[in-house]
């Protein structure tokens, strides 16, 4: 089974294009220089097919940083950003969530910097053996993709070895993509002292067999771009952002979903976008909560205190009150009995507090009778932890044999991810070093067989042997010692710190280079058991339990935990699944999920800079909008600060932009004040400040319900008559006037395109120097044209057909009825670029003004049998009874699924309407094809009026009912929508409405 990549997915475009646009009137060029001979030693460059005196190609920029300046701020407008007031450095960051793809954005972005620029070396720059690893595995998984992709561009990559130097010569004499993988650790030792030379690492030591030169000095001479996976890890420390520096870097991107510093942020896709746009998984928590289990003396330490007063210490235990045991928070100091301090419970006869020891990470309290010392965080009297590790294990079972039952007929295999702290409790070896199933393993094979043997998953299993399956679905992947056991097997062994070791190097390596075959039904493994220090840079989309199960108290972050599992389930054909139906990760927490949602949300706040219910001032400043001439544009800053003053005024929020009760209940009421010169965009507004206004949305496990069929409606006569009016499929063609598109083209292209030469900018300030410092004042600018020749023109007619699929003829009209060929001579790359833009513009026009679709025939139409869940094409649907399910009566379901707060009150109207015969929330197979992708409408609707008539609505609802609160991808679906129905019936209409009132006008 191999991979699936999908080229077409918008936010990540949107990411490779915020990157790539930062170059925007960049020509594509490189630049040359001398390599040294290299001496005749078979190690180096004879390997390497080169002969003495390469010549070394790198990377060369001739924008301004004034140019960069310019890109930067557009691109901040355009994805909603804080614009940036100067050009601090070339350091410049893409914020994405754990599971978006963030490798594959980078990577796409290294190929697409060299077909529009022609930049040639890059060098990723990783934290971790895990993160090197998993770069590497992803490299060599999407080579075809981007060799398909860019018509078969040469490239090569390797992961930088020390032992191999001859490498790094190639890296710099080739003409071809060269990617580079380096771990900080390789290069971030340096000594400019002689006499620390020998401690350097091997990268910065003069080297006899590259002529006396130091590597590095190969890779500064062609000025890479410098990727930094995970920065907060890589360049946390100044000697690393020195390192970095002496890469001699054209520039550095930054990619991580928990960025420290956010140099020039240029996209942001965080944890709220991914959730809202369901780019990953729907998270769901099962807690293991102990309840009336209060035989023992629980006693658990929070915290002690020695600043005020006597030394005290605060603690949780099992106080009787009114008759019943409720667990408390109490201080408690020296020489105090728990018995009379928890009501007289004689559990805890005996328990008087005797030292209470303050020091930091070495907090306890002991007692004068009994033998106990419980350290901060440590509980005694709890269930027994062996149990509770049997119930996680048990639950994560249960919940990985629910979810087969479910996926398994969609061709999609589930895994489940054990985390232990101890390689022991899962395999160990005995005194003659032959290994043993540890206690989890047991545990593990006793609960799959219990579990195997229900009723409910004898489909599962057919004629199996369950003892042999229990044993074959597990393994464990762990750091590799270098002694062997009794039977010549590598023996497993506990990682330590960061998972960051060499020993832990193969741990992952095992992990990467299973990751495809885990993904197959061929594969019998299904449960993974792994050290928690191994937990970031490794992930696997099919991963649908996570369960914890250390003994001591875990130190890994909720966002690491939920990570490993985030991304979105693949199938057996290697394509991405989508939609919450489907992709439910569950985490089986030893906590409640409010404690757990709580403390994900913390953890947000402090990786993200998220600040959960506050305005920014430039919150709206990407909201899209049209003007008068019908050009598309954006809010702006000044227009959004505008905004944000006037929420100020009104009481909406307080100076630091907090969200205030007003807010929400004039969002709920739909009155919230606006400024006049924003009133006619309140609906994207209001959509914005909803969103803002919300929380992260974290669901109960045991709150989720599976909708069923309302047979009432599904079997009516009605219902029947409605399904047969939208039921069947369409095909369709875009029928377009060649020649208009031509004129349009041509004509825009000779109005409007704007390419001058590249310029000189010359800028005198005068100097004050006094004790204050040293000010800088301004008082002159003066540019120059700079009338460069010394290029080859690029191949503008293949580019544009790659770009545009329209024939070289076609394009050939467009360029020569413009009239400006001779700009392409003075600035080609600029000149490509607005062309481009200029009939992309005009095809987006005519392909929705030009659609015409027919419908297929009688036998293609999606069946009304797939409402019911009986069959296996379909994945059930399931919601939240608090959060975003309402009980209904006249839907085809005993429930509807709402995404927004528009389509919850369109179902309560519905119900309540008396004219509303019945209705149904189109499922998520209900799918129109259309050039920009697949679209969904929202409900079908059966009205009858006046007792008699009957009337059918296909109904898409919206915040707003004006088109420049849609992005144009979105409006041109629903136009493509409603070309669809007309298509097939005279009966059907299909409405765009922003509430039940505007529905109701229909009728």
């Amino acid at each position: 089974m191999k991979f699936q990549f999908d080229a077409g997915l918008d936010y990540q475009r949107e990411a490779i294009d915020a990157v790539a646009d930062l170059f925007e009137g960049q020509e594509i060029c490189s630049t040359n220089f001398t390599v040294a001979p290299l001496k005749d030693d078979p190690q180096m460059g004879l390997s390497l097919g080169q002969s003495s005196g390469d010549l070394g190609v790198g990377n060369r920029l001739r924008l301004l940083d004034e140019d960069l300046l310019d890109n930067l701020q557009a691109i901040q407008l355009r994805n909603g950003l804080a614009p940036a007031s100067e050009l601090a450095s070339r350091d410049f960051t893409v914020e994405m969530e754990t599971g978006t793809g963030k490798t594959y954005v980078y990577l796409r972005t290294l190929f697409e910097l060299n077909q529009r620029y022609g930049f040639t070396k890059f060098i990723i720059v990783v934290p971790s053996v895990a993160i090197k690893e998993g770069v590497y595995k992803s490299l060599q998984m999407t080579e075809p993709h981007f060799k398909g992709l860019y018509d078969n561009t040469p490239f090569d990559y390797f992961v930088y070895d020390s032992q191999k130097l001859g490498q790094v010569r190639n890296f710099a004499t080739s003409d071809t993509i060269q990617i580079m993988v380096i771990n900080i650790d390789a290069f971030r030792k340096s000594f400019d002292d002689p006499d620390k030379a020998d401690k350097a690492n091997i990268i910065h030591r003069p080297h006899d067999r590259m002529t006396g030169n130091k590597p590095i000095e190969f890779i500064q001479a062609t000025h890479p771009v410098v990727i930094i996976d995970e920065p907060q890890s890589v360049a946390n420390t100044e000697k690393s952002r020195e390192a970095i520096a002496q890469l001699n870097p054209l520039c550095t991107l930054r990619y991580s979903a928990t960025h420290l510093d956010k140099h020039h942020m240029v996209y942001r896709l965080d944890s709220i976008d991914a959730y809202e746009r369901k780019l990953v998984k729907q998270i769901e928590v099962t807690g293991v909560e102990v309840r009336d289990s209060h035989n023992k003396a629980y006693i658990k330490l929070l915290q002690t205190d020695n600043r005020k007063g006597p030394i005290r210490a605060q603690v949780e235990i099992d106080a009787l009150q009114k008759g019943l045991v409720k667990r408390k928070k109490k201080w408690v100091r020296s020489g105090e009995d728990l018995l009379e301090t928890t009501g007289g419970r004689t559990v805890y006869d005996g328990y008087i507090i005797d030292d209470i020891y303050c020091e930091p990470d070495n907090e306890y309290i002991s007692f004068t009778s009994k033998p106990e010392v419980i350290r901060r965080g440590e509980v005694i009297g709890q269930v027994d932890e062996d149990e509770y590790k049997r119930l996680q294990i048990r639950k994560t079972i249960e919940e990985h044999l629910d979810k087969e039952l479910q996926l398994t007929p969609m061709g999609i295999k589930v895994l489940s991810l054990f985390f232990i702290d101890r390689v022991a409790n899962y395999r160990d070896y005995d005194a003659d070093g032959e290994p043993q199933p540890g206690k989890y393993a047991r545990m593990f094979e006793e609960e799959y067989i219990r579990a195997a043997r229900l009723p409910k998953y004898q489909s599962l299993f057919g004629e199996v042997d369950i003892e042999t399956e229990a044993h074959a679905v597990h393994n464990g992947y762990f750091a590799a010692d270098k002694k062997k056991d009794a039977r010549g097997n590598v023996r497993l062994k506990d990682s330590k710190g960061e998972g960051k070791t060499q020993a832990d190097e193969s741990a992952y390596q095992l992990i990467m280079q299973d990751k495809e075959r885990l993904l197959s039904f061929e594969s019998r493994l299904k449960f993974i058991f792994s050290h928690s220090a191994l937990r970031e840079g490794w992930d696997n989309p099919n991963v649908f339990q996570i369960c914890t199960l250390n003994e001591t108290a875990s130190v890994m972050k909720k966002r690491q935990e939920i990570g490993r599992g985030l991304r979105l389930a693949v199938n057996q054909s290697g394509q991405r699944v989508h939609g919450f139906e489907v992709n439910r990760l569950t985490v089986m927490a030893n906590e409640s999920y409010e404690d757990f949602a709580r403390q994900l949300q913390k953890e947000i706040e402090q990786d993200e800079g998220i600040r959960f219910g506050v305005v920014e001032k430039h919150l709206f400043a990407s909201i899209p909008i049209t003007d008068d001439n019908g050009e598309t544009g954006y809010f702006g800053t000044e227009l959004s600060e505008t905004v944000w003053q006037h929420l100020l005024e009104h009481d909406y929020i307080d100076a630091k932009g907090k969200v205030q009760d007003a807010l929400r209940a004039n969002l709920k009421a739909n009155t919230v004040s606006l400024p006049d010169e924003a009133a006619e965009h309140a609906g994207a507004i209001n959509a914005v400040l909803r969103k803002v206004a919300g929380r992260l949305n974290i669901q109960n496990r045991d709150d989720r319900q599976e909708v069923k069929l309302n047979k009432a409606v599904y079997l009516s006569p009605e219902f029947e008559a409605l399904w047969n009016r939208i039921k069947y499929k369409t095909t369709y063609r875009v029928d377009f006037d060649v020649e208009k598109l031509i004129e349009c083209c041509a004509t825009e292209m000779r109005d409007q395109l704007r390419v001058g030469k590249a310029k000189f900018i010359t800028r005198t300030a005068r100097l004050d120097v006094n004790r204050g410092g040293v000010e800088a004042t301004e008082v002159n600018e003066t540019p120059a044209t700079y009338d460069q020749r010394d290029f080859a023109l690029p191949d503008i007619l293949s580019f544009l057909q790659n770009e545009t699929n329209l024939t070289r003829r076609t394009l050939a009209r467009i360029l020569v009825d413009s009239g400006r060929l001779e700009d392409f001579k003075n600035n080609p790359q600029k000149f490509i670029e607005q062309t481009l833009e200029v009939i992309r513009r005009q095809m987006r026009l005519f392909i929705v003004d030009g659609i015409q679709y027919h419908r297929i025939g009688d036998d293609s139409f999606y069946a009304q049998e797939l409402f019911d869940f009986d069959g296996e094409d379909v994945a059930p649907l399931a919601g939240y009874l608090s959060s975003n399910m309402l009980e209904a009566e006249k839907s085809v379901y005993d429930y509807v699924i709402y995404d927004s707060d528009v389509e919850k009150d369109f179902a309560q109207a519905f119900e309540r309407n008396d004219d509303i015969k019945l209705y149904a929330k189109l499922p998520p197979w209900f799918q129109i094809d259309t050039p920009l992708g697949s679209y969904n409408p929202d409900w079908a609707v059966l009205v009858e009026t006046n007792g008699a008539e009957k009337l059918y609505f296909v109904v898409e609802t919206k915040g707003s009912l004006f088109n420049d609160a849609l992005r144009p991808i979105e409006k041109a679906k629903i136009d493509c929508g409603k070309a669809h129905f007309d298509a097939l019936s005279e009966d059907v209409e299909f409405r765009v409405d922003n509430g039940y009132a505007s529905f109701m006008d229909a009728f």
